[in-house]
């Protein structure tokens, strides 16, 4: 099959944004496949912020210690190719409609007897396959949304790692205590839980589950930590104190602290998996040559163009913290696309006292909220925005606007970055 039928099929789909709460197809299928999941262990990621950093960082850190290692990450940027990668590699095109093909008969068998396979249910059960068949060592999966009924909870989970959690999905909770359950879902029976700093509300359900399911509980803070957090040239430098050796000298070619410290989840839970220090020089590398698309990205200079992926009001905050501390300019220029079912006020609000100018538009998807709600907004907070139909338009006009001196910060949800990412790096 080629890709672009496989592409198509796959889009037909039921969409990722409209998931089901429950595991009876992905059972099904996994059956069927004969529980390719498990043949290699897991490292299993969530959390509401974070994850995909933090999923990127445990896979890079497990292949410079001779792991071929599968992630599978969501969402996607500019090709769904982009979801799977072994050692940094994406799928090729002509793999992935191979790979689907073979599955097409399991995902329909599944269709007729127990319900329509998602278009997200079909990807994760491509990488159950697909790592199984290269075959890979480890697997690291990022949840897509929650944890308990995530098409990815079928992995062991030998090593489950839950970044800060948040309000985001309305689907998973109206309280921060509801949330935590639905995440906390992944940690397993008898295996080890690598926890993120969190509020002490969500900690408590934490420590809850690990006790239930007798798994070992790694907080940040008490049995791991991140210290001597310094900028440095082209990201930052700090110090992992892990479970097993102290890890000096690290260079994170990504910016902001909050992605420090998903470096420190990331080593820690490579650390757990392999129950021994790690090899300091192949972490320094793994660290120093590490990216992480679409969060505090450098995507041009004079004028500096940032993109990063903020949806959520926490994620915002983070955002608003980070950039003073990681970048200077003479005026910021808002470039904002949201969806419809975000917190609007709560990312607007922490980003306002930054913005000198707005920029409100709509990304290319069906779920997106009219640019005139955005700039009513950013209004309501002091920014003097205009309205454009779409983000290339917007960023156009941004550029025209600012000087050398100035940022043009786009943010708001990834696919916002991901159509700015197209107009900035792939247009010739």
């Amino acid at each position: 099959m080629r890709f672009d039928e496989a592409v198509a099929v796959l889009d037909a789909r039921q969409p990722e944004y409209m998931p089901k709460p429950d595991l009876d197809r992905m059972r099904a299928l996994a059956v069927l496949l004969a529980e390719p999941q498990l043949t290699y262990p897991t490292i299993h990621v969530t959390g509401t912020n974070g994850k995909t950093t933090t999923a990127r960082l445990a896979a890079a850190v497990a292949c410079a210690h001779g792991l071929t290692t599968g992630l599978f990450t969501s969402p996607h940027l500019a090709s769904v190719t982009e979801r799977f990668e072994i050692c940094g590699d994406p799928m090729a095109e002509e793999a992935f409609g191979e790979e689907f093909e073979h599955l097409l008969g399991y995902l329909r068998t599944v269709d007729e007897q127990v319900g329509p396979v998602t278009y997200f249910e079909a990807l994760t059960a491509l990488a159950y396959l697909s790592f199984a068949d290269a075959p890979v060592a480890l697997g690291v999966f990022e949840v897509g949304m929650g944890g308990t009924w995530d098409a990815t909870n079928l992995v062991s989970g030998d090593v489950a790692v839950i970044c800060p959690i948040g309000l985001d999905h309305p689907e998973l909770g109206s309280t921060i205590t509801e949330v935590t359950r639905e995440k906390a879902g992944v940690i397993k029976q008898g295996k080890v839980a690598v926890v993120r700093e969190q509020t002490e509300e969500a900690l408590e359900v934490i420590e809850d589950r690990s006790e239930e399911q007798i798994a070992t509980l790694l907080l940040e803070g008490r049995d791991w930590e991140v210290a001597d957090v310094t900028p440095a040239v082209g990201g930052q430098a700090f110090s992992i104190r892990g479970l097993h050796a102290t890890y000096d000298d690290i260079l994170l070619a990504i910016y902001g602290e909050y992605a420090a410290h998903n470096a420190a989840a990331a080593v820690v839970a490579v650390e757990a998996l392999l129950e021994r220090p790690l090899d300091r020089d192949a972490v320094r590398l793994a660290l120093g040559a590490a990216t992480s698309p679409g969060r505090l990205e450098v995507a041009a200079r004079r004028p500096l163009v940032i993109l990063d992926g903020a949806h959520n009001p926490a994620a915002a905050r983070a955002l608003a913290e980070a950039l003073p501390d990681t970048f200077t300019w003479d005026r910021l220029h808002l470039v904002l696309g949201v969806f419809a079912d975000k917190d609007l006020e709560g990312i607007v609000a922490p980003l306002a006292s930054l913005a000198d100018a707005g920029y409100a538009t709509a990304v290319d998807n069906v779920r997106a909220r009219p640019p005139r709600e955005v700039a009513d907004m950013m209004a309501v907070h002091g920014i003097a925005t205009e309205s454009f139909p779409s983000v290339p338009d917007a960023l156009d006009a941004a550029a025209r606007a600012a000087s050398d001196g100035d940022l043009i910060l786009v943010t708001g949800s990834l696919y916002t970055v991901a159509d700015a990412r197209r107009a900035l790096l792939e247009d010739p």
